[in-house]
């Protein structure tokens, strides 16, 4: 078989675990990993039996990598009183390993701030969309890989990497996008480690595929369905330590890999932490992303870097349809939410007032216009198409405004005890009322009782029917059939 050892940078902590487990019981590990083991063992590493013997039927090939030594000058560790030093053992002594591995890479570091506002939005009209079909949740780390898959395209020196032949540096330029996911572990003792499959020829796929791959390989991490045919090839990987609330990261780069990408934390600026939510968007501050490029510098030059940045930068922005083609992939049937300049002036209550007339136009055009968005085709054969009097540009609103109040007038008169609202859930209410999977037209009728009478039951929440109502609904639904 081919060696992929190499290829597995800080993924050879499990091949250590999965080879102890291996010798005490080949048929626990699966088969992949049996054919693995075959003509592998860890010479010279801490790995092996409790009582350091190999069965007669263990593998007998030396590993290429082998224990970690104590680097030249590295003094000896700081020991106070009653206290010991420890031996590192196992996957942490492979960690070791990678870490020493890593300084021989020549890394540079690019940075750039993102407007996570967009990305916000859309994730969020997105997850409605899978919520009310029951098709899981996009995160977004889902939505930042993926435009760093396209970003690679555009910027094709990000799938460099480096090796040695015959003595001479040599760089090969990647065809083929294989992403490295950085997954966090937490092990049976309570020690957590972290695993790096990757996601092979990431860039074949539309959006609902690669979201399909991602959740398959998160699976196989998380119920130790692993390979080791999921680690090796990896040109590139995303790491998110956002997660845990970093905003900036420099991660280290493992040998063989062109780049790593840190998410941090999205939220807004520390500055504006204790601020006032109405206040926030009233000023149209939004939410940042920090985006880091560590990146090998030997094959990978700093303006390619801060290209590929800008590249991820542009795409979550919206540029070359990236979420067109995001929601055309998941048959999503409206257009997602487009980036445009928050137009806002402060204290000024003539442009606020016709704002809010802009916003009871636009409810006054659902009522009237609603059914032609609703999504009426179970075939999707329809491409969506938002008519212009239902557009919140239109109206001359914005993404800004979406979380800024205004006053509801008549809509969901009987229901709502509120005055105002922010126009995120004025919207929501609309599209529930007119835009699901039912089109109500009635704004023709010239009576006012029954227009009224309508608008008070269609623009209501719907609760969810008991069981026996589903029951029973299903059943005349077969009969009909």
């Amino acid at each position: 078989m081919t060696d992929t050892f190499e290829d597995l940078g800080p993924n050879s902590g499990l091949v250590d675990d999965m080879y102890r487990q291996f010798v005490a019981d080949p048929s626990s590990v699966a088969p992949s990993w049996r054919e693995f083991f075959s003509d592998y063992a860890p010479a010279g590493s801490p790995v092996g039996p409790a009582n350091g013997d190999i069965p007669a039927s263990a593998p007998t090939r030396a590993a290429p990598i082998v224990a970690a030594a104590p680097a030249k000058g590295v003094s000896a560790p700081l020991v106070l009183a009653g206290e010991e030093a420890k031996p590192i053992r196992g996957a942490a002594a492979r960690i070791v390993e990678n870490m020493e591995a890593s300084l021989g890479v020549p890394t540079a570091t690019s940075v750039r701030n993102v407007p996570a506002k967009l990305l916000e939005v859309n994730r969020q009209i997105l997850n409605n969309h899978l919520s009310r079909n029951a098709r899981g949740k996009v995160s977004f780390t889902h939505l930042i890989a993926y435009a760093a898959v396209q970003a690679v395209r555009h910027v094709p020196a990000m799938g460099s990497g480096y090796g040695v032949e015959n003595g001479a540096p040599v760089v090969v330029r990647h065809e083929h996008v294989n992403l490295g996911l950085a997954v966090d572990v937490a092990k049976k003792d309570g020690s957590r480690t972290l695993l790096v499959p990757n996601l092979k020829d990431a860039h074949t796929t539309d959006f609902a595929g690669f979201f399909a791959a991602y959740e398959e390989m998160i699976r196989k991490v998380r119920t130790n369905a692993i390979t080791v045919e999921d680690f090796a090839g990896t040109t590139g990987t995303i790491t998110n330590p956002g997660m845990i609330g970093t905003v900036h990261s420099v991660p280290r780069l493992m040998p063989g890999q062109g780049f790593i990408l840190g998410v941090g934390a999205i939220g807004y600026p520390a500055e504006y932490e204790g601020a006032d939510p109405q206040t926030i968007a009233r000023l149209g501050i939004s939410k940042t992303i920090t985006l880091t490029s560590t990146y090998d510098h030997r094959v990978i030059q700093g303006a390619e870097s801060g290209e590929f940045l800008r590249a991820i930068h542009d795409l979550l922005l919206g540029g070359h349809g990236f979420y067109d083609a995001i929601f055309q992939s998941f048959a999503v049937p409206y257009e997602p939410a487009r980036w445009s300049t928050d137009v806002s002036a402060l204290d000024d209550e003539h442009a606020h007032n016709e704002k809010v007339v802009h916003v009871h136009q636009l409810i006054n055009m659902y009522r009237v216009r609603g059914h032609l968005i609703a999504n009426l085709d179970p075939l999707g054969r329809r491409e969506p198409d938002t008519h212009p009097e239902l557009d919140i540009n239109h109206h001359g609103l914005s993404i800004w405004d979406l979380d800024r109040e205004f006053p509801v007038g008549s809509l969901g008169a009987g229901v709502l005890s509120r005055a105002t609202m922010p126009l995120r859930e004025i919207l929501g209410m609309l599209r529930d009322a007119y835009a699901r999977t039912v089109g109500v037209e009635f704004m023709h009728i010239q009576d006012p009782e029954q227009k009224e009478w309508i608008q008070a039951r269609v623009e209501m929440p719907a609760p969810a029917p008991d069981p026996a109502v589903q029951r029973r609904i299903l059943d005349r639904l077969n009969a009909a059939e």
